[in-house]
């Protein structure tokens, strides 16, 4: 089954949960604002432009000048949300974000649309995959990459309660609750979303869902399957990583973005480090082929098939 591209039954878009929560707490809270590229609408900002227009700074297509201005509200007491495009937003304004606001630890919520693949068909240009490896090595700026609809929510009250930059990645790809009891968003620790003793499947945003798919399938083939959401790629959760090699001796990473400097990246980057066990990595090599959402998954083995391939793969080194 290939991550839907267009909305299912039980599936939500990410975008709704963000925009909902930020009006809620701009009507607490009149330091928050809203930044954005000429992308109202595919932003979801319209409800927040139609109840706070003065709150509102619409730059047009200068993604540079944007993330300036953000840094020069955040400089005068504000709490600005930047938003747009993720493959425009990191990519065009990278040196802006890594010098106005990384280096200067400015309070800017960075909020990149829209990201990894979800734009299908208009190829490469539009295709985020890369942005975690250019914001990850930013230490100052925590990386979130929420997988539902309740963990935007819950990262955009995070977000706008912590004192520091923050990139949050949506997607514009519906994806299902994940249904788990008793959550609590905690930022830097990963959320356990099915124990298992074999291998450890670890997924971010629109993935978690189809790791979780994949531990079922392989469930009933005997084998145990732990499934983790690490919606937090900087920090990166090492407590997690280190039980995970420790008590299953195998990881599989999966993740909509390029695996050379994402998540797959920074797994192997701490396995290496620390406790080497075999790593598989599902993902994007490089730069994709272009086609449909469904076909681009499908394609990469960014499926529960995908995933539970790669994680017999992991299973036969470690044996």
């Amino acid at each position: 089954m290939a991550a839907p591209a267009k909305k299912q039954e039980g599936f939500h878009d990410c975008r709704d949960a963000w925009a909902r929560t930020l009006e809620d707490l701009a009507a607490r809270d009149p330091r928050i604002v809203a930044v954005v590229n000429d992308s109202v609408g595919s932003s979801k900002l319209g409800g927040f432009q139609k109840a706070f227009p003065e709150r509102l700074v619409n730059v047009g297509i200068a993604e540079q000048n944007m993330v300036g201005v953000g840094a020069g509200l955040a400089n005068g007491g504000k709490i600005p949300f930047v938003s747009a495009a993720a493959c425009f937003l990191t990519a065009r304004a990278l040196e802006q974000i890594k010098a106005d606001i990384a280096y200067a630890r400015f309070n800017v919520k960075l909020v990149g649309q829209s990201s990894g693949v979800a734009y299908g068909e208009l190829g490469p240009t539009h295709h985020s995959i890369e942005d975690f490896a250019w914001l990850r090595p930013l230490d100052a700026v925590t990386v979130i990459v929420p997988s539902d609809a309740w963990e935007t929510a819950e990262a955009v009250k995070w977000a706008a309660a912590h004192e520091g930059p923050v990139y949050l990645r949506l997607s514009r790809m519906p994806v299902p609750d994940l249904d788990i009891k008793n959550r609590v968003f905690r930022p830097g620790k990963a959320e356990l979303v099915r124990d298992g003793s074999d291998v450890t499947v670890i997924g971010c945003g629109t993935t978690v869902h189809l790791a979780r798919q994949a531990a079922e399938k392989l469930q009933d083939e005997g084998i145990s399957a732990r499934v983790l959401n690490m919606a937090t790629l900087n920090p990166l959760d090492e407590e997690a990583l280190a039980a995970a090699a420790g008590e299953t001796g195998a990881i599989v990473t999966v993740e909509e973005a390029n695996i050379r400097g994402g998540l797959g990246g920074a797994v192997a980057e701490y396995t290496a480090g620390h406790q080497p066990v075999p790593v598989e990595r599902v993902g994007f090599p490089g730069f994709v082929v272009t086609g449909s959402v469904d076909f681009l998954f499908e394609h990469y083995g960014i499926t529960a098939d995908g995933i539970a391939a790669a994680a017999r793969r992991a299973l036969a080194r470690k044996r």
